[in-house]
């Protein structure tokens, strides 16, 4: 199985991403196609989770859209991911930030980290 894995990795070049965690403030730029045209959308919010390891790992982005909370999940390593940018780092205690879904407000808030 090792054989096996090590020839994937080899043949599939991943992508270099900032290093984020949950809590942090990401913008995801997502590549939307419509038809024959190709258009890059922005998703910008809270990461609440980064689950599993190497190429399956996914993130969950949450972002109050009018007044309502849209949670997104995208693949780390997906060809329609074009960036991710590091807006702010968070500073949370938890790797899972399910909390966040039932406040709303200024209770919602992630205190920034100092640098």
């Amino acid at each position: 199985m090792n054989a096996i894995s090590f020839v994937h990795e080899q043949l599939t070049a991943k992508k270099q991403y900032p290093k984020f965690k949950a809590g942090d403030n990401v913008t995801v730029n997502y590549k939307i196609v419509e038809g024959n045209k190709e258009r890059i959308q922005s998703f910008k919010g809270d990461v609440v989770k980064i689950q599993g390891t190497g190429f399956t790992a996914s993130f969950t982005v949450r972002k109050i859209s009018d007044g309502i909370g849209v949670e997104r999940l995208f693949p780390l390593y997906s060809p329609h991911i074009d960036a991710i940018v590091l807006n702010k780092v968070g500073k949370v205690r938890r790797a899972k930030l399910y909390y966040l879904r039932e406040r709303a407000g200024k209770k919602a808030r992630i205190k920034e980290k100092r640098v």
